[in-house]
């Protein structure tokens, strides 16, 4: 099992900037992939970023240039960089994990973006 616990989502002005943590425990050694997924109110959930075991990363094309992920493993963390965020980034923002045999998730943090 992994246990994984997002922090960091609040309120933000449009073009301002927010860095999501997601804290991992349990049998971390298994996961292959790290994501961010988001999901707005009405909308279907959406994946954002993800990194890999090997450090590859990959993004939304709504999101390139603006939101970078990145790990510390010494740390067991994942953090999502978000810079100059528009109102449309305004979501519940999760944190999720694969292995080989199964997908975890967080339980979210809101990131709302004010025009």
């Amino acid at each position: 099992q992994v246990q994984l616990v997002e922090s960091g989502g609040g309120l933000v002005q449009a073009g301002g900037s927010l860095r999501l943590s997601c804290a991992y425990s349990g049998s971390i050694f298994s996961i292959n992939v790290r994501a961010w997924h988001r999901q707005a109110p009405g909308k279907q959930r959406e994946l954002v970023a993800t990194i890999t075991r090997g450090g590859s990363t990959n993004y939304a094309d709504s999101v390139k240039g603006r939101f970078t992920i990145s790990r510390d493993n010494a740390k067991k963390m994942v953090y999502l960089q978000m810079n100059s965020l528009k109102p449309e980034d305004t979501a519940v923002y999760y944190c999720a994990a694969s292995s080989s045999w199964s997908d975890y998730w967080g339980q979210g943090t809101q990131v709302t973006v004010s025009s």
